[in-house]
């Protein structure tokens, strides 16, 4: 296959902004974008250059030139587009959570698997070249053995991306499912390193509605032991992003790394002194694209899979339980 040619399901904020762009950076066409607002769909196609548009997922992906969909709608949607997709023998890359159930999400990797098309979850932050850079010195042994973590992904929601993401508990709102899930994988990627356990507290600061809360904080323990610290809000106009890994020999401290840009820094502070970490800066879509296409062609596996998709969201499950509850539970993955 030497052109990888894609459907978008959904015409939404994300793939206008960065996925459209890492899809054609990789040589795949955009061939048409599906919306159930018909109005939607063709505006968004016009202003893309996507040459067709559709309001039917059925019209979609009954396609022969169409080998690929990137599934962006809302969080409820995700399962039953992708079951679709994957009978149609469609090559997947879905939004997380990847459900609001860990049944489903099994479920819709299953499907993928059975029909012998690649599932990939779209966590962008694995591909940020500061947290390949991370993951290096701490594989190297540079920091020592690792035993303690902090993700601070606090931010502001912007306006024009609020909607159902603070007021629809249904779709799968709250700032559980949008951020603490991009969280874990992080962590799991960086750390290489498996979330047991998480206790939980979250907050309602005026933004989210409909019980869904709009921050929340959690303690983890890892499988090696370690522990770490997380903070995500919606609220948070003027804080920065970070990631700090501390270990027995030393500490990585990254700053503003917590985006969809590739920007920010990382540092290595230990008994000689404070060193600056260069990492790549390259596009992080357009490495997560890269890696999804050589696994259509066969060549290596989607940079997340759709297994990392089904752990993030058994944690963010595990999260929400935790701060309902206010004990501890325990992150069961399934797997």
């Amino acid at each position: 296959m030497t052109t990888i040619r894609w459907g978008l399901v959904g015409a939404s904020n994300i793939a206008r902004e960065h996925v459209i762009n890492a899809i054609r950076a990789n040589g795949g066409e955009v061939v048409s974008v599906m919306s159930a607002d018909a109005g939607r769909a063709n505006a968004y196609a016009a202003a893309n250059g996507i040459p067709s548009a559709t309001d039917s997922l059925d019209a979609l992906l009954s396609r022969d030139d169409v080998d690929a969909v990137y599934i962006s709608t809302t969080n409820e949607l995700h399962r039953d587009q992708a079951l679709a997709a994957a009978r149609a023998g469609k090559h997947i890359l879905c939004e997380k959570p990847l459900a609001l159930d860990l049944s489903d999400a099994h479920r819709m990797v299953d499907a993928a698997r059975a029909a012998g098309v690649v599932f990939a979850t779209n966590h962008h932050l694995r591909n940020a070249g500061a947290h390949r850079a991370m993951r290096t010195a701490i594989a190297e042994g540079r920091i020592g053995r690792p035993l303690a973590a902090r993700v601070f992904h606090a931010v502001f929601l912007p306006p024009f991306l609020q909607g159902w993401r603070i007021n629809a508990p249904a779709a799968g709102g709250g700032v559980i499912l949008d951020i603490a899930v991009h969280d874990a994988d992080t962590l799991r990627f960086v750390l290489q390193d498996e979330p047991e356990s998480v206790v939980a507290m979250t907050q309602s600061g005026g933004m989210g509605e409909g019980g869904l809360a709009d921050a929340v904080m959690t303690t983890v323990t890892f499988r090696s032991g370690l522990i770490a610290q997380t903070h995500d809000a919606f609220t948070a106009k003027y804080a920065g992003t970070g990631f700090e890994v501390h270990g027995t020999e030393g500490s990585l401290i990254a700053r503003d790394v917590m985006t969809q840009k590739p920007v920010g820094s990382v540092v290595l502070r230990n008994e000689s002194g404070e060193h600056v970490i260069d990492f790549d800066r390259g596009d992080l879509y357009v490495r997560a694209l890269g890696a999804f296409h050589g696994a259509v062609r066969g060549e290596g596996e989607p940079a997340a899979t759709g297994e990392d998709g089904i752990r993030s969201l058994a944690f963010g499950l595990a999260v929400a339980e935790a701060a309902k509850t206010g004990g501890t539970v325990k992150v069961e993955t399934g797997l």
